[in-house]
């Protein structure tokens, strides 16, 4: 089936809007780049030719906001003929206002650097690529399609043909029905070559284009530590939402409840003592219903045997109250970090709970070990399957939270074979 649909694949280049695409890509970027390297050229020797006087610093700046000015065709090429989606470099900011200020911005920028870079060392492979691909193409397509037009030369023999060779005594056409036929195979061959040789040149660019005009590796760690911050800011209000609710609506109304029946039992103690003595041991009930809910919700906040036993013991003491018989493997060989070891408990509790609200499954398990530099963290079940990560379920939000840690989530829930979710977190010690 993989070698039928190869070969599929093979047939089908030549007049996929994929490889036309990639072509027309190949052809654009000659002039371009032709446009691109006098400009940059031709304003680095001429404000590099004036740094002696004040006059060659506002010409360097122009040329590097000139160059991230072709940076931003040469994206939106990317993206509308590559497919490719790459994003913005972080633009360029002063720390003060002014026009002085805007060209010491330009000229610290390594971006705008890499923008220059870019103008001038794509030209010579923009060359190679288009002399390249438009040789293959002309040729392939143009051998491939010889007998529609061979006729067009002019009738020195019998048959016309192209002329090959020709002295005094002896001259060579391709005429005759062999010669024909090999030319054919031969453009054939070249016709279905040549759009692999395209998209490999095409991948050059791609290359250029995401590492000297796209975002630095800088910047995209920046964002992707904004990000994080705003899911851990998020996550951190939302646990405070739900342990003041918690408390609100559990064990305060309780306590309050509570000191209400002392208070009419401490009334009624010496008119009613029977009466008192009722009230103050349904008080004495309720007491003992508000601890343990200050010890489920203190347990939610961070237990206490995780932080004196470590996670063996908290997640054994978590399987224990599960729905389903849950076994639990534990095989680290030290603790990790405060931080990572509580997104590691927390992380199998919500997953146990999943499992036993939706799994309908009839046992469970939990393994956690090291591997490098790498706590993992799997939790499987035997239960009807069909798990996702859905756009607002808790799967997602687990991922949010263990991605602003630099962790990981894969799910494997074929539908009828069970779910195993599979955590990746960092290891600090």
């Amino acid at each position: 089936m993989d070698s039928s649909r190869g070969a599929v694949a093979v047939l089908r280049a030549p007049v996929a809007a994929r490889t036309w695409r990639e072509f027309g890509y190949l052809l654009l970027g000659l002039p371009l780049s032709v446009l691109y390297f006098s400009l940059a050229v031709t304003g680095v020797s001429l404000g590099a030719g004036l740094l002696v006087t004040f006059i060659g610093v506002p010409v360097l700046a122009g040329v590097l906001a000139m160059c991230r000015g072709f940076g931003q065709v040469e994206r939106a090429r990317v993206r509308g003929l590559l497919g490719v989606p790459l994003g913005d470099p972080a633009p360029v900011r002063a720390a003060k206002a002014g026009p002085l200020a805007a060209m010491g911005a330009l000229l610290k920028s390594g971006s705008a650097w890499r923008h220059l870079l870019y103008s001038v060392i794509h030209f010579p492979w923009a060359v190679f690529a288009f002399c390249l691909a438009l040789t293959l193409w002309a040729a392939g397509w143009g051998y491939l399609l010889y007998p529609l037009w061979f006729w067009v030369f002019p009738v020195f023999t019998d048959q016309p043909g192209l002329q090959l060779f020709q002295n005094d005594e002896y001259a060579f056409y391709l005429d005759s029905p062999l010669a024909v036929a090999v030319v054919c195979l031969t453009g054939l061959l070249l016709t279905l070559a040549t759009p692999w040789v395209i998209r490999a040149l095409t991948t050059v660019d791609r290359v250029l284009v995401a590492g000297l005009l796209g975002p630095s590796r800088l910047d995209s760690r920046v964002s992707e530590l904004e990000s994080d911050r705003g899911v851990v800011v998020d996550t951190a209000a939302a646990d405070l939402r739900r342990i003041e609710r918690d408390l609100h609506d559990g064990a305060q109304a309780r306590l309050v409840a509570l000191a209400m029946d002392l208070g009419l039992a401490k009334e009624k103690l010496a008119e009613d003592p029977e009466a008192a003595a009722r009230m103050v041991d349904e008080a004495h009930g309720e007491v003992k219903v508000a601890l343990q809910e200050l010890r489920d919700l203190a347990r939610g906040i961070h237990p206490a045997v995780l932080t004196d036993r470590g996670l063996d013991a908290a997640l054994s003491s978590v399987a224990s109250r599960c729905a389903v018989p849950v076994k639990v493997a534990v095989d680290l060989p030290a603790r990790p970090a405060a931080a990572i070891e509580g997104i590691a408990y927390f992380t199998v509790c919500e997953l146990l709970q999943n499992v036993g609200k939706h799994a309908r499954a009839r046992t469970a398990g939990v393994d956690v070990w090291k591997s490098g530099e790498r706590l993992l963290i799997q939790v499987a079940d035997d239960g009807r399957g069909g798990a996702g990560v859905t756009a607002g379920g808790g799967l997602a939000g687990l991922t949010e939270r263990l991605d602003a840690v630099d962790g990981v989530l894969v799910v494997d829930s074929a539908a009828g074979h069970g779910t195993t979710v599979t955590a990746e977190l960092p290891w600090r010690s």
